[in-house]
């Protein structure tokens, strides 16, 4: 692994929360980054790991989106377009299901390793094998351990095929592979790295072994991510030599080295903090919005939120006005559906705002007139620490005593995912330009503790069989008008009865030096593109 950059890092550690650059190299503080490098100031805590096959975290999935090459990717100013990356052509068979990719020829991954079929179908069917988190993705189509290698298959020395079970959307197949768990992986490398069949992912947890613009150097956890520069990726070089993103998670810290130039992107700034900002004629900002919804999940194995007219009460006791004028503004907007605006089919009706008598009347409905006590696991972030606790405020005034369990990213989603929380304040970024990436709150084929599939609603604990079923049917009408339909009426039944009180939709503002160019926020994490940006 190359070090030459090493010094730099060590550099950069050293800064501390105080924002007091190069203590180990004098009390002087940089006037600006280097020309070549780009520093950004980003919360990832909860970041788990950096293997394509099992990451499956917002804050990975940018790292993805810039190291890995997938088949397909999607056009950041058009989400609706998809356009070519590793596959030179497509095509689906007449029957809708077997779908042919043909590779650029030429091509080679970071090591020097040349991009084959080999890879891409190892790579696909190494994910189907591993059932990680992100698997589904790939499962959904019929694809199992048992039958993956007879349908992902290399036909050629740059040909393939991928076979569905079914003769769903084609546009749905093909968004679906431009996720990062269909992102390609270096065969050769990896397997040689292969420890007691693990099929490398013990090594690939920490290293890498892609094929895009900037490659993987270093991961600390809740420290750095160092990413160089690919020279041997296809196309346009990455302008920086390399990015460095330190883990800073107070706004205000951000804010300060940003004004001090001591980074050149701050992320994870509050509308406080960019207000402050809006006179400083060295910064600018940029927004987009994402894909990405913030909810609170309530477990249906948490006996009183269970009822019914408990997770109805719950939904009365946000203020959803005072969220959307504070906490949240210029950062979000207000939305109550399980679909991001921008989607097909998302939905901008809002029946709830804050009614403590309402609330009060539907527990005493409920039996428990006089409240009761729960928990909720909290990501310790802004703005969902300021929403919790606002929360927690509300929902006393109705009798709810609401203990806050914080903890950092990785923390709070391991217990969410092993459904052991009561309930849980999180979001989720869609994982490809399709309204089916976020049936995942509506669909639980299988409630089971050992279910092979665990959508939001399984984390939940809320077993859906009529409107699993709807959400399957979904993804295989292939008219979009009454496609579009078929989700509004699914969010309708969600809103009523789900155990989802759903927040806000992310409008992602970023603050960023003056003389950086081409810095855009992807719609989703993966298409936030540093290889892109350039200094004057």
């Amino acid at each position: 692994m190359n070090h030459s950059c090493l010094p730099l890092t060590r550099r950069l550690l050293c800064a501390t929360a105080s924002a007091v650059l190069l203590t180990c190299y004098g009390s002087a503080a940089l006037a600006a980054t280097p020309k070549d490098t780009l520093i950004v100031a980003f919360a990832f805590d909860d970041i788990i790991t950096m293997d394509p096959g099992e990451s499956f975290e917002i804050s990975a999935g940018e790292i993805m989106g810039n190291t890995y090459n997938r088949l397909l990717r999607y056009e950041v100013a058009d989400p609706s377009k998809l356009i070519s990356d590793l596959a030179k052509t497509w095509a689906v068979s007449a029957d809708g299901k077997t779908y042919t990719f043909e590779l650029r020829a030429g091509l080679k991954f970071a090591s020097g390793n040349p991009i084959t079929a080999e890879d891409v179908v190892f790579s696909l069917q190494r994910a189907v094998m591993m059932d990680k988190s992100p698997a589904f993705i790939l499962t959904q189509f019929g694809l199992n351990k048992t039958n993956v290698k007879d349908k992902v298959k290399q036909t050629g020395p740059l040909t393939l095929t991928f076979e569905t079970d079914k003769s769903y959307a084609p546009t749905f197949v093909y968004n679906c592979l431009t996720a990062n768990v269909a992102a390609v992986i270096d065969k050769k490398l990896v397997m040689s790295k292969e420890v007691n069949g693990d099929l490398g992912a013990a090594w690939l947890k920490t290293n890498y072994a892609g094929s895009g613009p900037l490659k993987l150097r270093e991961w600390r956890a809740n420290e750095i991510i160092a990413l160089e520069r690919n020279d041997n990726y296809y196309g346009e070089k990455s302008k920086m030599a390399r990015v460095i993103y330190r883990h800073l998670k107070e706004s205000s810290t951000q804010r300060l080295l940003l004004e001090k130039g001591d980074v050149d992107i701050a992320r994870n700034l509050t509308p406080q903090d960019l207000a402050a900002l809006a006179s400083n004629k060295d910064i600018k900002t940029t927004s987009t919005p994402k894909g990405t919804v913030y909810y609170i999940g309530l477990n249906q194995k948490n006996a009183n939120l269970a009822k019914p007219e408990v997770r109805e009460a719950m939904k009365w006791l946000v203020d959803y006005a005072a969220i959307g004028d504070t906490l949240i503004k210029n950062i979000g907007i207000v939305n109550q559906n399980f679909m991001p605006v921008g989607l097909l089919g998302a939905s901008t009706v809002m029946p709830y705002k804050l009614d403590v008598d309402k609330a009060k009347a539907l527990l005493t409905k409920a039996g428990l007139p006089n409240g009761f006590k729960v928990t909720i696991d909290m990501r310790t972030t802004q703005p969902v620490q300021g929403i919790t606790e606002a929360f927690q405020q509300t929902a006393k005034r109705a009798g709810i005593d609401i203990e806050i369990l914080p903890g950092d990213g990785k923390q709070t989603l391991t217990k969410y995912r092993a459904r052991t929380h009561d309930m849980y304040i999180g979001q989720w970024g869609a994982d490809y330009w399709d309204p089916h990436t976020n049936a995942t709150f509506v669909q639980n084929p299988d409630n089971a503790d050992d279910a092979k599939s665990k959508p939001l609603a399984w984390r939940n604990a809320w077993a859906t069989p009529e409107l699993t079923k709807k959400a399957d049917a979904a993804v295989l009408e292939r008219d979009a008008g009454k496609r579009k339909l078929m989700y509004e009426e699914m969010q309708a039944e969600f809103r009523r009865d789900s155990p989802f009180i759903m927040l806000f939709q992310q409008n992602e503002t970023s603050a960023l030096r003056a003389n950086l160019d081409g810095y855009r926020i992807g719609p989703t994490s993966d298409a936030t593109y540093m290889f892109r940006v350039s200094k004057r």
